[in-house]
């Protein structure tokens, strides 16, 4: 395509290259990250994804060969050939991501596919080319994870997938390219070396890891530019945490919307919210957050109330506020097409929403009937949406839940001519539908930000690479069936190896009817979800935790509880994310890739990097084959120490869900509590579990954005296990005003004889084989003899 190197440039940290055929450029962003990039549609970057990034001044050469011109940072080389080939080479010279020279040979497909469409089979076809396709060679040992919410397993070698951002509600299988949301970014892994690819182009875009040829693995796109970023490691977590430098990383959430959310299409009237949280406090089940679906507007005009259903929509809110709750509401973008509306009439009159091609603007169906789409891509419609939150924050909404965005519509698609601003950059429906819900919820964030001050809570259907920096997501309307149980697993992995931590699924299934059981199993993987919710749809089975019988509800608070106990741990994974952009749901190959049995690990996973949890997924399944890697791992309800690499065999009826303890691990919990900020916690427990660590607990509002300017605390625990387990205390940030009182300490299997902290000797009981004592909160030393 690009035809001979004609000859190169440099500027600054660009290397340009001019083609027989076209022109193209290697920017170096830092020494890991290599940008390649040819302006096919436009001149320079138009990133959705990447903002305030900027190439970071670094050393590099540039050498020219008969060959090819070699450019060579402290850590990567790439070499750049006729018709714009690009290799990357690690520092030694040893070949990371090489270019494939050769013509795409697709296996053969045979047999007449009108037989079997006519009976109604959807048949595979081969990809055809793209007008941008990027063919990279296989070394034959390649496994390939992220692409964000795909169905399937978590290796994604050998699957096939589409970027386009698609609500269809039928029960989603594996064989399913896209869903709804376009992340166009993967993870390579090689005999224990990793780097990524970021392909930043919101087109269409297609990827296939070596399915229709074993000799390669491809991306492309229809339209666009060629843009993409490679990102180096070789070690796993490295490439995630640079993939978030570049898209951005998951920031400080409430603590709040970390406890556990119930949801359903619909809790109206008003009647039926309340009796939903009476329920929760009368059954003794922790929740901080109630859902309100289309149901609560009127005649699904957003930011409005159905004065019937909801009178007084402040007033109840408030109750349910001092009582420990705090109500999410849906907001969908599709406007109303009915004169008299504020809403519609406003965008109207100021030319708000997307057009067809003659400037008029654009309508289809969704659920208020004829509805008109507001246009994301221009700033100034941003921010008229970002204005309308303050509507719903004065009625003391406390989080908005963004739906229907891919954008969804019920007339058939939006046209590829509906037009768009794109902020001075006019286009069309093609480029703007990955990035329509990520602009949405873009301008959702800024505006509860603006109205409240505070860190808003948004929840995103539809997305695209970044969107983390503004909302938490869910995988959509899955289905109560156990293979959806079982695939929410390996989606929420990947979709914390895309970057998106703050990730969940609808717990128990949105449609079809749950079973006690399949709740009770969903619970167990939900505790560890860093979004917390069950969902369920209109007309199907009740799924609160009590709809079922004793012992469904029993599993419900034991592990809704248990969830309460860990906040702070998780909350300390939420501060370690923003700052390395790690997720807090991790498979077992980001931090063993050296361990080869992880690679294809589906059914269990890591949270963080202490506490694996190995969950049941199947139908009337009572044990489970745990596999654990190098280490010691302690059994968190027996105490049972296990020495890793080794798969072990576990007992697990249904209110048992297989969990481990790294040894080494000090685990922060919190007393129990019906919501948060029910107590003042002025006493943190600490579960120690021996062994060599150190750990960092964070601790300040909850809320604010006070952090950001130094107004938290750190509290830092060193820990030796030699003939003695000795544990320093250090504060390492003290600029939140709350600090505890107390330490509780729980030395787990370990029997003290004497306990001595700054040299006093300190009282401690002694119970099922594990000592307890209690601290003052300050620093110094503590030896247990």
């Amino acid at each position: 395509m690009f035809g001979k190197t004609i000859r190169f440039i440099l500027e600054e940290n660009k290397v340009i290259f001019n083609f027989e055929n076209g022109q193209g450029w290697i920017e170096i962003i830092n020494p890991w990250i290599i940008n390649v990039f040819s302006p096919l549609k436009y001149d320079n970057h138009y990133s959705r994804a990447i903002e305030g990034v900027s190439a970071e001044k670094c050393n590099f050469e540039v050498n020219e060969t008969d060959k090819f011109i070699e450019i060579k940072t402290e850590q990567v080389s790439v070499r750049v050939s006729d018709n714009f080939y690009v290799d990357f080479y690690d520092k030694n010279g040893e070949p990371i991501c090489l270019d494939y020279k050769g013509d795409r040979e697709p296996f053969v497909r045979r047999g007449n596919v009108s037989i079997a469409e006519a009976e109604g089979h959807r048949v595979e076809t081969n990809a055809d080319s793209h007008k941008i396709e990027v063919v990279k060679k296989m070394f034959g040992d390649e496994n390939f994870y992220g692409f964000g919410d795909k169905t399937g397993h978590l290796n994604k070698r050998n699957y096939s997938y589409e970027m386009w951002n698609t609500d269809d509600p039928s029960p989603h299988v594996e064989s399913y390219k896209s869903l709804y949301k376009s992340i166009p970014f993967f993870v390579t892994l090689n005999k224990g070396k990793a780097f990524g690819i970021f392909f930043d182009n919101t087109f269409k875009t297609y990827f296939d890891m070596g399915k229709e040829n074993s000799d390669y693995y491809y991306f492309g796109a229809e339209d666009g530019n060629l843009d993409y970023y490679f990102i180096a490691g070789p070690d796993f977590k490295d490439v995630i945490g640079r993939y978030t430098y570049l898209t951005g990383k998951t920031p400080m959430p409430q603590l709040w919307t970390l406890g556990y959310h119930q949801c359903r299409w619909s809790y109206a009237p008003e009647g039926r919210l309340k009796e939903v949280a009476k329920a929760f406090r009368d059954n003794d089940i922790p929740c901080d957050a109630l859902y309100l679906d289309i149901d609560y507007m009127d005649g699904f005009r957003v930011f409005t109330w159905d004065k019937e259903r909801f009178p007084n929509p402040k007033e109840t809110l408030t109750k349910l506020r001092e009582e420990g709750f705090k109500v999410v509401t849906i907001i969908d973008p599709g406007v109303k097409k009915d004169k008299g509306y504020s809403i519609y009439e406003e965008g109207l009159k100021n030319n708000y929403f997307a057009t067809d091609k003659d400037g008029v603007p654009y309508v289809n169906a969704v659920w208020p009937g004829d509805s008109l789409y507001p246009d994301f891509s221009e700033a100034r419609v941003r921010e008229w949406w970002s204005d309308n939150q303050k509507i719903m924050m004065e009625d003391g909404v406390a989080g908005i839940w963004n739906d229907m965005n891919e954008p969804a519509s019920f007339n058939g698609p939006l046209p590829d001519d509906v037009q768009f601003g794109n902020d001075g950059r006019p286009t069309d429906h093609r480029e703007v539908h990955n990035v329509y819900g990520h602009l949405m919820s873009k301008s959702s964030y800024e505006g509860i930000k603006k109205h409240t001050e505070k860190r808003p809570f948004v929840i995103t259907r539809a997305c695209y690479a970044g969107t983390q920096k503004y909302s938490t997501v869910w995988t959509g309307d899955n289905q109560s069936l156990w293979e959806h149980l079982r695939m929410s697993v390996p989606m929420l992995l990947n979709l914390g190896l895309s970057g998106l931590s703050f990730a969940g699924t609808d717990v128990g299934g949105f449609g079809f009817d749950c079973t006690g059981e399949l709740l009770s199993r969903w619970i167990q993987v939900g505790c560890f979800s860093p979004l917390f919710r069950n969902h369920s749809s209109i007309h199907t089975r009740d799924q609160e935790p009590w709809a079922f019988d004793k012992q469904t509800l029993d599993i419900n608070k034991k592990y809704i509880k248990l969830r309460y106990k860990l906040l702070p741990y998780l909350y300390d994974l939420m501060w370690q994310g923003e700052r390395t952009g790690l997720p807090v749901m991790r498979p077992l190959v980001l931090h063993y890739s050296q361990d080869e049995q992880t690679y294809n690990i589906n059914d269990e996973f890591l949270f963080g990097e202490n506490i694996l949890v190995a969950p049941v997924v199947e139908q009337g399944k009572s044990f489970k084959a745990v596999y654990l890697p190098e280490g010691e791992w302690i059994d968190f309800w027996t105490g049972q120490t296990h020495k890793g690499k080794d798969t072990i065999l576990k007992n697990a009826p249904l209110d048992t869900c297989p969990i481990y303890i790294k040894a080494g691990s000090i685990i922060p919990s919190y007393p129990e509590q019906k919501y948060i900020g029910e107590k003042v916690i002025d006493e943190l427990t600490l579960n120690i579990y021996p062994g060599k660590s150190e750990y960092i607990h964070y601790e300040d509002d909850g809320e604010s954005f006070d952090y950001k300017k130094g107004k938290y605390n750190l509290y830092k625990f060193t820990m030796e296990n030699n003939k003695n387990i000795t544990i320093g205390l250090n504060f390492l940030n003290e600029g939140y005003s709350k600090k505890y009182k107390n330490f509780r300490f729980i030395i787990n299997n370990v029997k003290a004889r004497q306990i001595c902290f700054n040299g006093e000797s300190i009282n401690f009981n002694i119970s099922n084989g594990s000592t307890e004592f209690v601290l003052k909160a300050e620093e110094g030393k503590l030896n247990i003899i």
